[in-house]
């Protein structure tokens, strides 16, 4: 199909691409594209204005800041899953950066255009929620930052204004973390079925702490606080583990669809966060 007739805006600041989505009747960011255009071909948007964020400089990078690993947003997955910084900084995130999608996505797509677009079936806003990330939006009124926790809101929706732009995602450091990120996908360019992501702290021998989201297992990331309190101090080996994550599905919310029925589902998640906390300790 054929998009709907539309303006094309190309700024060079984010105050620009800030005043452009301001003033139009329904505009749409355009970062990687990756979501954005199969949406806009299938009409399932019509936005009167499209603002192109591929013109301003320094919405991409990666660099860090004391113990904040800061990551425009226009930074791409590709440049995500191989940046050094990312790996010792965030090895959770750069691990899940690289299945995303194939390597055509990977090289087109964006760190913050997949967040902004909040699917629940998308991996990388269940990584961010599990390691604490924060948000940094610039709208009309200046900056403001956001916490993971507050911004996907529900399905395909955050807590952007019409008129805000994702500019950068800073992560506290999980440098010396064990993580993980598993999925369970049909092909390996498709959408997760359930995604898991996992970042847990040694304490002598043990589990000190975990964080824990799930992928597509409602409209949106789920972070099982049970399931975490239940990892803190429990011994790092597989049965205390599997005992700990038996309530994992535990206040979800997911679909049936033609994927999976939400019974499997829940089944998948128990199954998967078991294997996520056991891989990232190896035992």
């Amino acid at each position: 199909m054929i998009p709907v007739a539309f303006d094309y805006i190309r700024p060079s600041t984010v105050d620009e691409a800030v005043a452009a989505l301001g003033s139009a009747d329904e505009g749409k960011v355009l970062a990687g594209g990756q979501s954005l255009l199969p949406v806009l071909r299938l009409r399932l948007a019509a936005p009167t204005v499209l603002v192109d964020l591929g013109g301003v400089p320094g919405l991409s990078g990666v660099r860090l800041e004391g113990d904040t690993l800061v990551i425009g947003a226009m930074t791409t997955h590709a440049e995500v899953a191989a940046s050094d910084l990312v790996r010792q900084h965030a090895p959770l995130l750069a691990a899940a950066a690289g299945t995303v999608g194939d390597r055509q996505v990977r090289h087109r797509g964006t760190l913050g255009g997949s967040l902004a677009h909040a699917d629940p079936a998308a991996d990388l806003p269940a990584v961010a929620a599990a390691l604490d990330a924060t948000f940094v939006v610039q709208g009309p009124a200046g900056s403001r930052t956001i916490a993971a926790a507050d911004f996907a809101v529900d399905l395909f929706t955050t807590a952007l204004a019409p008129d805000d732009v994702l500019v950068e995602v800073r992560l506290p450091s999980t440098a010396g973390w064990a993580t993980h990120y598993e999925k369970f996908h049909r092909t390996a360019q498709a959408w997760a079925i359930v995604g898991v992501a996992v970042a847990v702290r040694r304490d002598n021998g043990g589990i000190g702490s975990a964080r824990i989201a799930l992928t597509n297992m409602g409209p949106v990331p789920h972070r099982p606080g049970q399931v975490e309190a239940a990892l803190s101090g429990a011994p790092a080996a597989q049965p205390a583990i599997a005992e700990a994550c038996a309530a994992v599905a535990d206040g979800t919310a997911p679909v049936d669809d033609l994927s999976a029925s939400a019974d499997y589902r829940r089944e998948l998640a128990r199954v998967l966060t078991t294997r996520a906390v056991c891989r990232a300790l190896g035992v």
